[in-house]
């Protein structure tokens, strides 16, 4: 997809959240909020998304819920992880739907090189008290941008095949 087919895709699904009465909200390391500034490109979209948290770092991650022991047992790159952040997040704002992102882009992160994998992504999204999660190798890319961007549509297809 493009970025424009991105952007446009997010306003769909904000529309349909906006239509169905269901909130959202993200924490978000690797994609640092641009899956929550996508969605609130959408007007109306104060009506879904009820906040959200980037927790680029471990310690502002265990800051916003979640447990320093999943982090030290599975590492922040993990569907473990990403599953509490998207229930920390859903909890924190009680909201309908929550999506955690994790995950490392371009080189390995030097505060956690034994678990972290250039291109591997992990995402959960919590809705109506299921986790769904998912794992992703992306191929090398020109930019930090255009990684997340990539993420954003795997979110997107994601929270369509739930929800559209």
């Amino acid at each position: 997809m493009t970025e424009s087919e991105i952007r446009n895709g997010y306003s769909k699904l904000t529309k349909s959240l906006i239509g169905k009465k269901l909130t959202i909200t993200t924490m978000e390391s690797a994609t640092a909020g641009l899956i929550a500034s996508l969605i609130t490109d959408t007007e109306g979209s104060s009506a879904v998304l009820k906040g959200a948290f980037v927790t680029y770092c471990n310690q502002a991650k265990i800051m916003q819920g979640v447990p320093a022991d999943i982090i030290e047992k599975y590492s922040v790159y993990s569907k473990e992880t990403a599953s509490a952040m998207a229930s920390a997040c859903a909890k924190t704002y009680e909201a309908d739907i929550g999506i955690g992102v994790t995950g490392t882009f371009g080189n390995p992160d030097p505060a956690n090189p034994k678990s972290s994998v250039p291109g591997k992504v992990y995402f959960a999204i919590l809705f109506n008290g299921e986790m769904y999660t998912y794992c992703y190798e992306l191929l090398p890319l020109p930019s930090r941008f255009d990684y997340k961007m990539a993420v954003a549509e795997k979110v997107l297809q994601s929270l369509n095949n739930l929800f559209l």
